[in-house]
C-alpha cells in the first residue's frame, strides 16, 4: 500500500500552518476530503477528496496499532484538516503557545491505575492531531517534545462520545 504525506513532517518537529487572506495571490483553493474510512486491509485511513485541478484523488495515512489499541496522527495540509474522521474516541491536539502546531511528539497514555495503554513514538505522531481508539475510561496523557519538558493532561473518554485534548507548550519555556 501506497502512503503519501500532504507535507513531510519533522522539520523542528513543527507543522507550519498559513492562513491567506482571500484575493491573494497565493490563495490556495481546494474543496474539502469528502470522505475518510479505514481502509478494508484495516492498516490505513483513507481520504479522498478532489483537487484544484478537479482530479479526484486518495491520501492513505496509516493506521497503527498496539495491542487492542489503534491510532493515527493527521492535520497536515487542507485535506486532513478538513476531513471527517471515523469516529475515535479521543483526539489530541499538539501545540506550542497560541498558534503553532506540533508533530514528532512522543506520547503515553495511562489509565486511572497508572498501567500504560500506549505509548507512540514521535515518529509516528506525523501531524498535530493524534486520533486514538481507546476504551472508556480516565486517563493521563503525557507528551513530550523533543528538548522540552513534558506536559500532561487528564480526559475521560465515555463510550459513544469524541472527548478532544489540547496538549500546550508555553512558547518560552525550555
Amino acid at each position: 500500500m501506497k502512503y503519501h504525506r500532504s507535507l513531510a513532517a519533522g522539520i523542528s518537529g513543527l507543522a507550519c500552518l498559513a492562513v491567506v487572506a482571500l484575493g491573494s495571490p497565493f490563495q490556495v483553493s481546494s474543496e474539502a476530503a469528502t470522505a475518510a474510512k479505514i481502509t478494508s486491509s484495516g492498516d490505513g485511513v483513507e481520504l479522498e477528496y478532489t483537487g484544484e485541478d478537479g482530479v479526484k484523488s486518495v491520501t492513505t495515512i496509516p493506521l497503527h496499532k498496539a495491542g487492542a489499541v489503534r491510532y493515527f496522527s493527521a492535520g497536515v495540509g487542507l485535506e486532513e484538516r478538513t476531513a471527517q474522521y471515523p469516529p475515535f474516541p479521543l483526539k489530541l491536539i499538539l501545540v506550542a503557545g497560541p498558534k503553532a502546531y506540533l508533530s514528532q511528539v512522543a506520547v503515553t497514555i495511562t489509565d486511572a491505575k497508572g498501567t500504560v495503554q500506549l505509548q507512540v513514538p514521535g515518529e509516528q505522531v506525523t501531524g498535530p492531531w493524534l486520533y486514538v481508539d481507546l476504551p472508556a475510561g480516565m486517563y493521563t496523557v503525557t507528551a513530550l517534545r523533543e528538548g522540552r519538558a513534558s506536559v500532561k493532561g487528564q480526559v475521560t473518554v465515555t463510550k459513544g462520545g469524541v472527548k478532544t485534548l489540547y496538549l500546550r507548550w508555553n512558547e518560552n519555556a525550555p
